[in-house]
């Protein structure tokens, strides 16, 4: 069974000593004073996650539930953070404005924007914003440190009672390690000026071990106009448990600046421009995250409590302009600015009662969760080289959500079990300051939402599921109070539904009759009142019709021995707007097949290495399907040597340099010296192959 405790390794270095005398006196002074002459050095127990080929049969409640340990994350090639997500089958996270923003992400035929639909934690505490001036349930992933994910678990669909707004296409949480058995000093250095340096390592603490952690990347990229893409990452952890209790205490910090090349309309390439070039030099942004959460639980008896609480400041200032000279002519230009500055706070207590009813293990759970977000200042402003000259809108949202939920795992039989929940949630919109003083108002609205999963078997090492659920998302507050256009001569508009219902449902089947060999296959369906539609010329999203999908999903995983493991995931997907008109019900950018697959090699010592290819398939970019974009097919290599403390690693990403497009859109532009706006396929160009070398010492 797998857990998000432990250590994402499976080689240790039993010295640490230089570094603890180092640190240790620096934090802890009187506990170093205190240990006695026979203490024994703290070592952490050795914990092995296997993933995704992990047995889940009597565990899963769906057949698209599953996790991705830190062994698997850690082999695989990546060129962006968000890449980590690609682990789960048909998830799909590419980029279009600089290096320092939130991906953007696609599953199941849903183009998620920058995370509506799509909930994400780390540990207990949210990723996604809701109200956000660049996207609602935006997910920026950067504050994440790859080698201190122990476990990515991941959940699929809207049938889960515990995962509330923004979750319908499914969620994820990274589980953070505990502590390090080992100390870690790495350092990358790449093409484009692309170096990356971490520092980490835990320390005893009092009765507790501290993790402390530092990061800083920088990259230029292949740009005409270099990104100066520079980040810091900073981690603390305390760690505390004894036989009942566990506590973790967590401190996280991220800062980044960076220049972006935005997508250019495909006409200028060539004619006007390179495929790497920018047609405003100064688009780009900054952004902070700062956090401190308090995780705790208790396992005592058949009963475990579990209960966290978490605090953050968040600020981004996000510089675009995608119509060029649209809407303002040379040298004015359309560039925009999107700030939000922002705390965020809020925390979950929650119950598992295990008890024994009809000769079998039964389970009830009880949560409350609770989130509030204090926005001072979500602003949108024209500016050009960014400098303003225009304030078109600028908010101040206080928001609170109050969730309820309960789960009962039912098994009355060898072979059914049946798991029933339903969530309530309560929401309260508050838009206190506005540019209009008429576009203020507060509006509180509830929904609850009933899921339920039957699980069947197992026969022969194989499980059916069925699966069934109301879910919902939120939409900005901004439209929920919204009477007066900002733009003087759009006027009146209408308010936007607060919450919009979400329908799933899903069949499943896992197989492991064969030893070693995990096989899954889901049917799925997925309806949405209101589909959020991602408008390429105003960078945000936007309501639309009601929507549906529904899909198929194929997963094998192959763990032959302790060193290979090889996995392959195939998508097909059949999307359409629910509207009177049949020509008019494409969903821009919804994908219909997607294929991911890969191999990994290599143990605790000697030679390692991963060969892994990403494949997503032509997708209509308008209703109407006026433009297309075409598929997308790359290939990440690693090979690399480790020995005892150190190792050496070497990426070739995009391997095979095929010139792909990491996104396209569908809108007009208007690019100087034209004399009417354009309708266009806008694109973001995929980086070309590049090598980065890794050497790692671990003490």
């Amino acid at each position: 069974m797998s857990s998000g405790r432990g250590s994402p390794y499976d080689f240790r270095m039993p010295n640490r000593r230089i570094v603890h005398l180092i640190l240790t006196p620096l934090l802890f002074p009187p506990v170093i004073h205190a240990q006695s002459a026979t203490e024994q050095p703290f070592e952490m127990p050795e914990i092995i996650i296997e993933g995704k080929a992990e047995s889940l049969i009597g565990i899963a409640t769906s057949a698209s539930k599953g996790q991705t340990s830190a062994k698997e994350l850690l082999a695989r090639p990546f060129s962006r953070r968000g890449e980590l997500l690609e682990s789960i089958p048909g998830f799909i996270a590419t980029q279009h404005s600089g290096d320092g923003k939130a991906n953007q992400y696609f599953l199941r035929g849903t183009n998620l924007d920058h995370g509506t639909d799509f909930l994400m934690y780390v540990d207990g505490m949210p990723v996604n914003f809701r109200n956000h001036a660049h996207g609602q349930g935006y997910a920026d992933m950067n504050f994440i440190i790859p080698e201190l994910v122990g476990e990515l678990e991941y959940w699929k669909g809207n049938y889960f009672a515990q995962h509330g707004d923004l979750s319908s296409t499914g969620a994820a949480r990274f589980k953070l390690v505990d502590s390090l058995p080992q100390g870690i000093l790495s350092t990358t250095w790449g093409e484009y000026e692309y170096t990356r340096t971490l520092i980490a390592d835990t320390i005893q603490a009092g009765a507790g071990q501290l993790t402390v952690a530092v990061e800083h990347q920088y990259y230029n990229g292949p740009w005409t106009v270099n990104s100066d893409a520079t980040r810091w990452n900073g981690f603390m952890r305390w760690h505390w448990e004894d036989g009942m209790d566990r506590i973790n205490i967590t401190a996280m910090g991220y800062h980044g600046d960076w220049t972006s090349t935005d997508q250019v309309p495909q006409r200028a390439i060539g004619s006007m421009i390179g495929r790497y070039d920018s047609l405003d030099a100064t688009d780009g942004g900054n952004s902070q995250r700062y956090s401190l959460a308090f995780d705790w639980v208790r396992e005592e008896g058949r009963t475990t409590t579990r209960a966290n609480a978490y605090v953050g400041y968040y600020d981004l200032d996000l510089f675009s302009n995608f119509t060029f000279f649209m809407d303002n002519p040379a040298p004015v230009g359309d560039q925009f600015e999107q700030q939000d500055q922002r705390w965020f706070f809020g925390g979950e207590l929650a119950r598992d009662w295990h008890f024994e009813a009809l000769g079998h293990e039964q389970r009830f759970t009880l949560g409350v969760q609770v989130r509030g977000d204090y926005i001072d200042g979500i602003g949108l402003y024209n500016t050009t080289m960014r400098d303003r000259w225009n304030v078109v809108r600028k908010d101040d949202i206080f928001q609170a959500t109050y969730g309820l939920y309960s789960e009962l795992e039912f098994k009355p039989t060898d072979w059914f079990r049946i798991v029933p929940g339903v969530r309530a949630d309560l929401f309260q919109f508050d838009v206190q300051r506005s540019t209009l003083n008429e576009n203020t108002g507060t509006l509180s609205k509830g929904i609850v939402s009933p899921r339920l999963a039957m699980v069947f078997g197992p026969w022969n090492q194989t499980e059916f599921y069925v699966n069934a659920g109301m879910g919902f998302h939120s939409n900005d507050a901004r439209g929920v109070t919204i009477v007066t256009d900002p733009n003087p001569a759009a006027g009146p508009v209408d308010p936007v539904d607060p919450l919009v219902r979400t329908y799933g449902a899903e069949f499943g089947i896992r197989n492991e009759s064969i030893s070693k060999l995990v096989n899954t296959l889901s049917f799925w369906l997925l309806r949405s009142d209101s589909e959020l539609i991602y408008v390429g010329d105003a960078g945000t999203s936007e309501p639309g019709p009601a929507s549906q999908r529904y899909g198929l999903e194929l997963s094998t995983y192959w763990r032959p021995n302790d060193w290979t493991m090889v996995d392959l995931e195939a998508t097909y997907t059949d999307a359409h707007l629910r509207t009177a008109n049949p020509s008019s019900q494409e969903i821009p950018n919804s994908i219909p097949y997607t294929l991911n697959g890969g191999i990994s090699l290599g143990g605790p010592q000697g030679f390692f290495g991963s060969l892994r290819g990403r494949y997503f398939g032509p997708r209509p970019l308008s209703e109407d399907r006026e433009a297309d974009a075409r598929e997308s097919f790359q290939v990440n290599a690693r090979i690399g040597y480790r020995r005892n403390n150190w190792e050496v690693a070497v990426d070739c990403l995009n391997l095979i340099n095929r010139s792909d497009n990491d996104i396209a859109y569908f809108y007009a532009s208007q690019l100087r010296g034209e004399a009417a706006p354009v309708n266009d396929v806008h694109l973001h160009p995929i980086e070309p192959r590049m090598f980065r070398i890794s050497v790692t010492w671990r003490f």
